[in-house]
């Protein structure tokens, strides 16, 4: 197992499941059948066949020779932009509710901050016909509109969280406070690698796919079963766990992960946890957030709405506290030009999100002969009223 839990759910100093006690019943019975049900063959024929059929995977490996030009070594982008809904997220809820499914569940609700995670989650509620509630922060409802309407026509209700911040960190806050409420019948369908156990890892075992997919695409292209460099953006982090998972083991492929910085790291308005952060509880589990002296959760910020979040999943916590994956941070100005020089130089429009990643090859040092994967995971379409706004192009 390339991200070793131990069975309270703990990597390393991170984990754990703090719940209130009204929340014991859902997480236990989660907690003790999630492996048996995941790990059973219908259900992985049944995940298979719909990340085939209806995701359209196998995502391409797309060796991008502008790009790889510029930086002077070989960059693939791993494209979980074409995935249907268009970002990374429909691998984990086409995985969860199969399983709320075989809990006998009748309703799904879920948080969202960019809004792809509700568009997943409206989606295959659509598909298998369930009820589904998506809470979203007021803030990211305003500057993620389409996707808003993307949910209501998948049949999705969408309430508005209006505390706070009033993005992601709240929107996570109402859908727990719904849950205790409504144990019985519902699935809280999370759409990151964050939350009590067994959560971050059984979203993690889903967006694996990403990973197992560049082995087997890297053996077909290069040769070679291991990049040098793989990286991607980390908000909660689901993308990148999907994406470092098969290579975990393997000390010789460098894992980076990307945060938002926002405005700077000194400047107040951030969401760059490892910079900023400490230990603590967040959203039921031991991880790393921004909090003040007194353990109050600071606000985050980033122009990114799927980053804007005041902590980490506690498998990455564990990976910055290890050692073993290198964090680094991109400003909302660094990652807006980010996402415009892909567009200019290979036709593709990242999502802001995955533009933080791309940020990240203008601080690496990298020769002729390294192979690196950038985990592309969304396209730009949802964001495209900030390029216009706020980009130079």
């Amino acid at each position: 197992m390339s991200f070793p839990v131990d069975n309270r759910g703990y990597y390393g100093s991170f984990g754990g499941a703090f719940i209130p006690e009204m929340l014991y019943p859902n997480i236990e019975e989660l907690r003790t059948r999630y492996l048996e049900i995941i790990e059973g063959e219908v259900f992985q024929k049944k995940f298979r066949k719909l990340l085939k059929d209806y995701v359209g995977r196998p995502s391409p490996l797309f060796l991008a020779e502008r790009l790889s030009a510029l930086y002077r070594c070989k960059i693939y982008l791993k494209r979980e932009d074409l995935n249907h809904t268009g970002a990374h997220k429909v691998n984990n809820t086409i995985g969860q509710i199969l399983v709320a499914r075989e809990l006998g569940k009748e309703k799904i609700i879920a948080e969202t901050g960019a809004g792809q995670h509700g568009v997943a989650t409206a989606t295959v509620c659509a598909l298998m016909g369930m009820k589904c509630i998506v809470y979203m922060g007021e803030v990211d409802m305003a500057r993620q509109r389409p996707n808003v309407e993307r949910m209501k026509l998948l049949g999705a209700e969408v309430r508005p969280a209006c505390s706070g911040s009033r993005t992601l960190k709240d929107a996570t806050n109402e859908a727990l406070r719904h849950w205790i409420n409504h144990p019985v019948d519902t699935h809280y369908i999370i759409g990151s690698v964050v939350g009590p156990h067994p959560y971050p890892d059984m979203v993690t075992r889903f967006q694996s796919v990403i990973s197992e997919e560049i082995v087997a695409q890297l053996e077909e292209q290069e040769g070679r079963r291991l990049p040098d460099y793989v990286i991607a953006c980390v908000g909660g982090g689901s993308n990148a766990a999907g994406a470092f998972y098969h290579f975990n083991e393997h000390k010789e492929v460098r894992l980076v992960a990307v945060e938002a910085s926002g405005q700077g790291l000194s400047s107040g308005h951030s969401a760059a946890t490892t910079a900023l952060g400490r230990p603590g509880v967040l959203h039921g589990s031991m991880t790393i957030l921004m909090q003040t002296k007194d353990g109050q959760v600071v606000e985050p910020y980033s122009i990114s709405a799927g980053l804007d979040y005041p902590g980490i999943g506690p498998l990455h916590a564990h990976l910055f506290d290890s050692g073993r994956a290198v964090f680094l941070s991109a400003t909302d100005q660094q990652a807006l030009d980010a996402g415009i020089r892909l567009s200019k130089l290979e036709g593709i429009i990242p999502a802001l999100e995955s533009a933080h990643a791309l940020a990240a090859l203008e601080q690496l040092d990298f020769n002729r002969k390294d192979v690196v994967v950038v985990n592309l995971s969304g396209r730009g379409d949802k964001d495209l009223e900030t390029y216009i706004e706020k980009g130079d192009y």
